[in-house]
């Protein structure tokens, strides 16, 4: 099993290579396929916003719930997308904010 495995853009999986990580920059279209594989191998794994908003939501938040691997959603270098602020999303919820 793979220790930690990066799914994004080239620039940030660049510097994650350099850290150790395994990683894989996929071609439109084929991010689930990736997604699916890294799942499978990975103990940590981390996915750029931008990757994240191109699988299927219920895949997502099927995977974000599982006990393994970890799963980190985190914006990439270009700042393109900003992941889901689930403190805040869960603080609307409860009326506390809007």
């Amino acid at each position: 099993m793979i220790d930690i495995v990066f799914i994004g853009d080239e620039v940030s999986a660049a510097g994650f290579r350099l850290a150790g990580a395994r990683v894989n920059v996929p071609v439109s279209g084929r991010e689930t396929e990736v997604f699916e594989a890294a799942r499978r191998e990975a103990r940590l794994l981390l996915l750029t916003a931008e990757i994240a908003a191109c699988l299927p939501p219920t895949l997502l938040s099927r995977a974000m719930i599982a006990a393994r691997p970890l799963l980190l959603v985190m914006p990439d270098i270009r700042m393109r997308q900003q992941p889901l602020d689930l403190s805040r999303l869960v603080r609307a919820q409860l009326g506390i904010e809007t």
